[in-house]
């Protein structure tokens, strides 16, 4: 007998518990998601998840990527769902910020391929690691900066 959880889901014949971390990131992974950009990614992620049925238990859109922990309904392939969101995405994207076509070109504004990770019983360490993720990138920036300087010069 298989036990149910508060995080099954279910169709009429399906149940499933199926969560994604995935990362993806735009074009040339330039840091350029911030501002007003950053705001319509996130309300066009939502408003796309929404659609399919998806839900985003966690995300966060930093300056060059973008986390997010998605329980995917088991109808839908992940690699599916991914080129629908980043598809979608990229059109409404430029539709809104037309200024970009000249920094990216033909309306492709994520790169090709995403990172993908199910999540099992550790769902909550995934929920802290997104969430934290622009704290860690920043120490990491400055470790990264800090290595280039001499050390007996001070």
């Amino acid at each position: 007998m298989v036990s149910k959880t508060s995080d099954d889901s279910s169709l009429s014949h399906t149940k499933w518990n199926s969560k994604y971390h995935i990362v993806f990131i735009p074009k040339y992974r330039r840091k350029a998601i911030y501002g007003k950009l950053r705001a319509d990614i996130g309300q066009i992620l939502r408003q796309l998840c929404d659609y399919k049925n998806v839900e985003i238990i966690e995300a966060y859109v930093m300056l060059d990527h973008i986390h997010m922990l998605l329980k995917i309904p088991s109808k839908i392939s992940v690699s599916g769902f991914m080129g629908y969101l980043k598809g979608k995405s990229a059109l409404m994207i430029f539709e809104r910020h037309t200024n970009l076509k000249y920094r990216y070109g033909n309306r492709h504004f994520w790169a090709k391929g995403f990172f993908v990770s199910t999540v099992g019983l550790n769902t909550k360490v995934v929920e802290d690691y997104i969430r934290n993720q622009e704290k860690e990138d920043m120490v990491q920036d400055n470790l990264s900066t800090k290595e280039h300087v001499d050390p007996f010069k001070g």
